[in-house]
């Protein structure tokens, strides 16, 4: 048996690119999908012409809508989990969402058929804090979107995957996951 722990917004689902979405219909602003999967910056406002502060605050008003409407998991995301505890690993959720939103997450995780332990989901805490839970639970696999977090792990006995996005793509030190399909067979 092993432990794998899973970023959930942008790692096993869609966020970035459902906020995409949720933003063109409440700016009535076409952008091209293309330029979305060009970014280079987890960031998305730009793309709407909106300054950093305009940014954060039209995530802010749209947070709820985000993260709890019909945000498309990844192909393959949920069947890989699911077949993992199939398998008889334990599934640790670790994410950075506002502790505000951490138990309705959860709940969302579990109408979405994701299996969720209460004691296996941790939220509330910045990316930079990540570093703690994950080291303490020992994790023998860790899948992130944002080198950043797993930059603080590489000296641990965790192995680090990497969920594919425009802008992560220049940092090649971790295994890449493009295709949660090819998870199982080409990872463990």
């Amino acid at each position: 048996m092993m432990k794998f722990g899973f970023d959930i917004d942008d790692t096993l689902i869609r966020l970035r690119e459902h906020a995409f979405h949720i933003y063109q219909r409440k700016l009535n602003q076409q952008v091209d999908i293309e330029k979305f999967h060009q970014l280079e910056r987890v960031e998305i406002h730009e793309l709407f012409s909106l300054n950093e502060q305009e940014g954060k605050q039209m995530w802010e008003d749209s947070l709820e809508e985000i993260y709890f409407t019909d945000c498309p998991i990844y192909p393959g995301a949920l069947e890989t989990v699911l077949q993992l505890e199939e398998l008889g690993h334990e599934i640790y959720y670790i994410t950075a969402r506002p502790k505000l939103h951490g138990e309705q997450t959860k709940a969302w995780l579990r109408q979405n058929e994701f299996p969720v332990l209460d004691s296996h989901f941790f939220y509330g805490m910045k990316d930079n804090e990540k570093m703690e839970i994950i080291q303490g639970l020992d994790l023998d696999y860790y899948v992130d979107d944002k080198p950043t977090v797993l930059d603080t792990l590489t000296k641990t006995n965790t192995k680090l995957l990497i969920k594919d996005q425009s802008y992560n793509r220049n940092k090649k030190s971790f295994a890449r996951i493009i295709d949660w399909h090819d998870f199982l067979q080409n990872k463990l």
